[in-house]
């Protein structure tokens, strides 16, 4: 299926191209992501994990109070933080007490500092690796990662500026319903599919990722 069938959907969805683009995500350059701090992705990796089955809003609302208990987000720091300091941590009221999420921070710091050895830094990483390959990244942040499967590593990606899709709810409805999608889009299969997909939909529009993404999404009634 041609991307101009859901382009059109999502234009008479949203009252036109006007209104249309003023919904999209911005996009920035992927050199740009080599200027953000290893600390920011940090940051911006556990909000997404605290967000994942939680009310995002209060995320959101306490985010300053977790940025001063977790003081910044220094991967060097937290890779080896006494644990002691994640018990405590565990009764801090300024965040959400979750010990298993409060864990990951530790784990997902010493990522990023593994990456950072070989490739100067997260961003750069992220920077080198091609949205054509987003399910590539996934895969690699889902293993060298805590708690980076299912969508809180596409949220990442898009939080952060990298170009690529979210299988959200909707997306995924879309897929289906123009049988693009015939597998469960948490497995390998259906995200090829998916991928497959953006990829040549990237190729006919030249869009970013990113864009293509949110105008499928457009195309289902909530």
């Amino acid at each position: 299926m041609k991307f101009s069938v859901f382009y059109q959907q999502a234009l008479a969805r949203k009252g036109g191209e006007q209104a249309l683009k003023s919904l999209l995500p911005p996009v920035i350059e992927k050199h740009r992501l080599a200027e953000i701090g290893d600390d920011r992705y940090l940051s911006e990796i556990t909000r997404c994990i605290f967000k994942a089955g939680f009310v995002w809003r209060v995320i959101e609302n306490k985010w300053p109070d977790f940025e001063a208990a977790f003081e910044g987000f220094v991967p060097a720091y937290w890779q080896q933080v006494p644990p002691e300091v994640l018990e405590q941590l565990a009764t801090d009221e300024r965040i959400v007490r979750n010990m298993q999420k409060i864990r990951t921070v530790p784990e997902n710091a010493r990522m990023i500092m593994d990456v950072a050895k070989d490739h100067g830094s997260f961003g750069q990483f992220l920077a080198q690796w091609p949205s054509t390959d987003q399910v590539g990244l996934l895969l690699y942040l889902k293993r060298n990662g805590e708690r980076l499967g299912g969508n809180s590593a596409q949220y990442f990606l898009r939080r952060v500026g990298w170009d690529g899709f979210i299988l959200s709810h909707d997306v995924v409805t879309a897929l289906t319903r123009a049988g693009i999608l015939d597998a469960s889009p948490a497995s390998k299969k259906g995200m090829s599919q998916a991928q497959e997909a953006f990829n040549r939909w990237h190729e006919e529009t030249e869009m970013p990722f990113s864009h293509l993404s949110r105008i499928v999404s457009f195309t289902v009634d909530n």
